[in-house]
């Protein structure tokens, strides 16, 4: 049975929605095995005599474990058939939320729930859901097309991916990514997160499942579910920046996101200086402080300890060297390698995006080919650049910005036969990619802000894996170098890589002078360092060692008892030990009979009574006696 305060969630958190329809939405098909029912404090001594009934909770816990991935795109990708009739599906081996199946237990079954990437019409819905659960045990959310439009290119990359990359909104007609925020937008982004809470609502089975939410499209759903369901393993984890408090605190809706995401079990990010500014974000706007114990940090939230976890994200190692042995790589790297004879390629390889910085990365290469005229005829700089997911006046004005600068180097240092900018604006496969990787002396990437950023782990492995695309022994040395900006991800990880400050045009076209011009030996030392931590850090190890934190996290869930207490996104879980009781006046008076010593401490302003019922005015007999 759902509790009032549930269904009233989203007025209480957002206001009126009426304007907000969903347009010809079903009720949800619901299977019978949702069992638990949320509780409240008011029920504390009705549930005393339960509280010994703990033990069947446990066991009930001992069934197979299932974990449900909830993302906001599902890992499969969808395309109608030629001749109109119906829809066809195929995994997406790129999508992380697939990949990190490698990493949890064998016997764990996986559920998938997330929207798709195309429109499916409301007469197709139901066939559609039912194929995607049979064939690939995903549970696909239906959002309509207005509502999608709101939720994701709305609050999603409008207000929430700006500021996590420390952008503000400082003009109020912008009209893209730094908008100032719009509540509308966030009521829909709260109705969205909601009826992604619906769909796996339908399917799951709290006392066994784990639930594992992922990035910043989904930090509403804790609250829903948590509401829903208190026992509930719940993780999260963050793939991009978590911005410093100072930038945080500009949100409208700080508290409500934080509060949010503390219904978490564990939550997760990729560096240290993630989660520190998270830490610090509860710290000054919730009061919450947090603990670290034996390598572990936690905040202690009504009893109830939320964990934080600090792990990289890596590659999928098996995917890589899957395409490094696929015949049509090997023909793209050999006529690759004639296209690009007798050139030093160096590879950008990056999303569209205002906060990749390729233009910075044009204008440091401009400065070394000025600097170090050695380089021009012979240094070639390759960016990749894929479409863009966001839109907006800002994206437009950068890729003019890059256009305008491919131009000016082309012209200024290119010859016939010789374009020291080969610029690719448009989608490149996985074995183009690949081949890119692979002929390439030196990746370099110059984002402002990336939440991790693996093409260096791809162009690691890739490199790794030239020795046998060229013939040569399996014992020959391989080498590589990476110019990497220090806002990313994965700059920590790479203690080999030349880290720069992308913002220094100077000191970045310095380093790619360095990069290519060190001796094969230094190229060698680094390589090996570096492969080294990206095949053990792999999106395998990643997946099971945040898949160990939960447990560890989860494991008293049934030994302690749970009730939800607050409205809308106030809402939170207190859990309390088991042997805790209610204290009754029989029972105080029973037991201040039969103490041998007795302590009694007195207090004013409002101890044992509200405030306000308290008179602080002397009364007439006080006035006598102090007279």
């Amino acid at each position: 049975m759902m509790s009032r305060s549930y269904t009233n969630l989203l007025d209480l958190a957002s206001g009126n929605f009426s304007a907000l329809s969903l347009g010809g939405g079903r009720a949800p098909r619901r299977l019978p095995r949702v069992m638990t029912v949320p509780g409240t404090l008011a029920d504390l001594q009705e549930e005393e005599e339960r509280a010994n009934s703990v033990a069947s909770d446990v066991q009930s816990s001992q069934a197979q474990d299932r974990i449900i991935i909830v993302a906001n795109q599902l890992p499969v990708r969808a395309r109608r058939r030629p001749d109109d009739r119906g829809w066809t599906f195929a995994w997406d081996d790129d999508s992380l939320i697939l990949q990190l199946k490698d990493g949890l237990p064998d016997d764990m079954e996986v559920l998938y729930v997330g929207s798709l990437r195309v429109d499916v019409e409301a007469h197709e819905q139901d066939d559609v859901a039912q194929a995607l659960l049979e064939r690939f045990q995903c549970v696909p959310t239906f959002l309509p097309p207005d509502l999608h439009e709101r939720f994701y290119h709305g609050f999603c990359k409008n207000n929430l991916w700006p500021l996590f990359h420390y952008m503000l909104p400082f003009s109020a007609d912008h009209g893209g990514s730094g908008s100032r925020f719009d509540r509308s937008l966030w009521e829909s982004y709260v109705l969205a997160n909601k009826l992604f809470s619906q769909k796996v609502i339908e399917v799951i089975n709290p006392e066994d499942d784990y639930v594992w939410i992922h990035d910043y499209h989904l930090m509403a759903l804790p609250t829903f579910l948590r509401r829903r369901f208190n026992r509930l393993r719940m993780g999260f984890f963050l793939h991009t920046p978590f911005p410093s408090s100072e930038m945080y605190r500009t949100l409208p809706v700080r508290e409500e996101i934080l509060k949010a995401l503390l219904n978490c079990d564990l939550i997760g990010f990729h560096t240290f200086d993630y989660a520190r500014h998270f830490l610090s974000c509860c710290s000054r706007m919730l009061g919450i402080e947090y603990q670290s114990k034996r390598g572990y940090i936690g905040l202690d939230y009504f009893g109830r300890t939320v964990g934080i976890k600090i792990m990289p994200v890596g590659v999928h190692m098996g995917q890589l060297r899957s395409v490094l042995r696929l015949p049509d790589k090997e023909w793209r790297v050999n006529q690759l390698r004639q296209q690009f004879e007798g050139k030093t390629v160096l590879l950008g390889v990056d999303d569209m995006d205002i906060f990749k910085g390729i233009n910075l990365k044009l204008l440091a290469f401009e400065h070394m080919l000025k600097l170090h005229p050695k380089w021009q005829g012979s240094a070639v700089l390759v960016q990749i650049a894929n479409p863009p997911r966001g839109r907006g006046r800002d994206l437009k004005e950068i890729q003019g910005e890059i256009e305008e600068s491919c131009e000016r180097i082309n012209k200024a240092f290119g010859h016939e036969g010789y374009s020291p900018v080969v610029f690719i604006d448009r989608p490149v496969s996985v074995v183009e990619r690949i081949a890119y990787y692979t002929i390439a002396e030196c990746v370099v990437v110059t984002a402002v802000r990336d939440g991790m950023n693996l093409t260096p782990y791809e162009y690691i492995v890739c490199r790794q894996g030239i020795a046998d695309s060229q013939g040569s022994q399996a014992d020959s040395p391989r080498n590589s170098m990476l110019v990497v900006s220090e806002f990313i991800g994965c700059s920590p990880s790479l203690s080999g890589a030349i880290r720069v400050n992308p913002w220094n045009i100077e000191t970045t076209g310095e380093a790619m002078n360095e990069a290519i011009s060190l001796s094969d030996g230094e190229k060698q030392l680094r390589h090996e360092k570096h492969y080294r931590y990206v095949s053990t850090h792999d999106v395998a190890y990643w997946s099971k060692s945040f898949m160990q934190d939960m447990e560890r996290t989860c494991k008293d869930h049934f030994r302690r008892r749970c009730w939800g207490i607050g409205l809308g996104f106030g809402f939170r879980v207190v859990a309390l030990e088991p042997n805790f009781r209610k204290l009754h006046v029989d029972g105080i008076v029973s037991a201040y009979v039969k103490a041998k010593s007795r302590a009694i401490l007195l207090d004013y302003d409002g101890t044992l009574v509200p405030p306000t019922t308290i008179n602080k005015r002397p009364s007439a007999d006080m006035y006598t006696y102090t007279a």
